[in-house]
């Protein structure tokens, strides 16, 4: 089947929302799909954006700039690619994040509209509804139930919709073979290695690990990640000789960095910012770090917020901590740093239930069922 996956976003970035389209079309092409992906040319440095992202398949990744600033920008860029998809071959499914460019091009093919957090921006709101009355549109994909739910709320026409299926998908991540390169870490060779991949955005949990660092002097925390502002701007309030900034790393040369850790943290606090800044992403955040930390069997510490225990289970497949008791996340690091089999016994739960659950090649079989393809290609 040939898809058309539309993003807002920009490729090559240092997002997070470029890793998980990336991440998604890799895993269409796995699934036998054609895939195009519809993009805003990144900033970010790179002579192979393949290369960059370490994917398996090489899929066209069509370069489409957002012009101007305004409130307008959206609008045209919209109409630009559905130009480009109509200049053929005629996508089966559009799919994607960018609620303008799949209204624009919804008379091409039917829509699959996935969402990863309630819009604050009132423009984007209205582009929406008109999305969801848009008779193409044949299901609408949320990344957490908490975050169908407060759709649901908002867009009550959704639920009116009996054509329309809702499904909810978490992140993922791809399974990982057992060994590989291990990163060398700098500090002490026997120290505990505490790791965090990710942003250093506010409500990140930065200031819990440089808590934590003071707090726990025998052990080594590693931050990968963050813009270089934000990375400067952690630093300068960093004391701690036994912390280490390691900044950005494309995708692909992350997985030295994730073997090399003993315990993996999730400090995510009650107000968790995202890229660009704006907004609360808390009550509907799916961190692509949990998956990434799961698949590859790391002990995992995590904030108790109530929409990580859709994936989380306290004792099972992590320890949970409320998010600022400092002193309860210390405790948790001290015990699992003191059982090597308890850090075991949770990493391999984690990463049973990764395989089993949460990869991408099964991710695209949740937000495509079979019934659609069936739909689409005319095949029984």
């Amino acid at each position: 089947m040939r898809i058309a996956y539309l993003h807002s976003g920009s490729v090559p970035s240092i997002y997070a929302n470029g890793v998980h389209v990336m991440r998604m079309c890799d895993a269409f092409a796995d699934a036998g799909h054609h895939i195009e992906l519809y993009a805003v040319p990144g900033a970010a440095r790179t002579d192979d954006l393949h290369v960059y992202y370490g994917t398996r398949n090489r899929f066209p990744v069509h370069a489409v700039p957002l012009l101007t600033a305004s409130t307008f920008g959206p609008l045209l860029r919209a109409q630009r690619v559905r130009r480009r998809i109509r200049r053929g071959p005629m996508p089966d499914i559009l799919y994607g994040r960018d609620p303008y460019a799949l209204l624009a091009a919804a008379g091409a093919a039917p829509v699959v509209y996935e969402t990863h957090l309630l819009w604050p921006d009132r423009a984007v709101r209205g582009v929406e509804r008109l999305l969801f009355r848009h008779r193409a549109l044949t299901r609408v994909v949320f990344v957490t139930q908490a975050l169908a739910e407060d759709y649901l709320a908002h867009f009550p026409q959704l639920r009116a919709r009996t054509d329309v299926e809702l499904v909810t998908a978490s992140d993922g991540a791809d399974p990982v073979p057992p060994t590989g390169p291990v990163a060398a870490l700098p500090g002490r060779p026997d120290a505990l290695r505490v790791g965090y991949v990710g942003h250093l955005y506010p409500g990140r949990g930065t200031d819990i690990i440089l808590g934590l660092a003071a707090r726990l002097p025998d052990a080594d925390f590693h931050l990968v990640g963050g813009t270089d502002q934000d990375r400067s701007h952690w630093q300068g309030r960093n004391s701690r000789p036994n912390v280490f900034f390691h900044g950005h790393h494309p995708p692909a040369a992350l997985p030295p960095y994730y073997r090399a850790f003993d315990i993996v943290l999730a400090p995510y606090q009650t107000t968790v910012g995202c890229a660009g800044g704006f907004g609360d992403i808390s009550r509907w955040v799916s961190p692509m770090k949990l998956f990434e930390y799961m698949a590859y069997g790391k002990a995992i510490i995590a904030s108790d917020l109530p929409v990580l225990r859709e994936v989380l289970a306290d004792g099972v497949n992590c320890l949970l901590r409320a998010p600022a008791d400092t002193a309860g996340w210390a405790a948790a690091i001290e015990h699992l740093g003191a059982d090597v089999s308890a850090r075991q016994a949770l990493g391999d739960t984690a990463r049973h239930q990764l395989n089993t659950r949460y990869t991408w090649r099964a991710r695209v079989d949740r937000v495509l069922p079979d019934r659609t393809l069936a739909a689409t290609t005319g095949q029984p």
